[in-house]
């Protein structure tokens, strides 16, 4: 697979990656095109694409916190014919290599639906398998019903293991996310 990053927003690459997106997250739960546009036009957000024989097979959209020195995940998603063969591990790795080694970033963090499903079990427990730790606090957003809980994996001397703290990092870009321009 070819693993690419861009900051700036292509049309065409997101065409492609739109696809997966798409599959991956019902309307309701996720962002629009003009509203990714506007984050990439706004500088706040990366686009990683894993690509077969120009074919985009896997996508994400992340954000990082320069501050905390922590990579926020929106979203990550494979192409459905190509889950349960390792591919969304191997994205992880890259994106684990890609934050720590290039990024400089100390931690990464991503939060996960907290209602007991065997869907969100399975997403966890996903994510444990990449490395990550699921913390105890369940944070309520006022504009979407479900609850969620942060997890994180840690590079290197990441200390930042409290929920809250980690909500209020991701609260912080979902808020400069939907930011109007000015």
């Amino acid at each position: 697979m070819i693993y690419e990053i861009t900051t700036q927003w292509d049309e065409a690459l997101w065409e492609k990656a739109e696809h997966v997106y798409n599959e991956a997250f019902p309307e309701h739960g996720r962002k629009n095109r003009a509203l990714i546009r506007s984050m990439f036009e706004r500088g706040i957000c990366m686009l990683h694409t894993w690509s077969l024989d120009e074919d985009v097979v896997a996508m994400a959209l992340t954000a990082l916190n320069t501050k905390a020195r922590i990579l926020i995940i929106d979203y990550i998603a494979v192409r459905q014919e190509q889950r349960g063969h390792g591919v969304g591990l191997a994205c992880m790795r890259d994106i684990r290599n890609w934050a720590e080694n290039e990024a400089g970033c100390l931690g990464i963090v991503i939060e996960v639906e907290a209602e007991p499903s065997k869907e969100n079990a399975d997403r966890i427990r996903f994510w444990e398998k990449a490395g990550f730790h699921l913390t105890d606090y369940v944070h309520t957003y006022i504009w979407v019903p479900e609850t969620y809980r942060a997890m994180y994996v840690s590079l290197g001397a990441f200390e930042q293991h409290d929920g809250r703290q980690l909500f209020d990092y991701i609260t912080e870009y979902h808020e400069k996310a939907y930011r109007v321009k000015g």
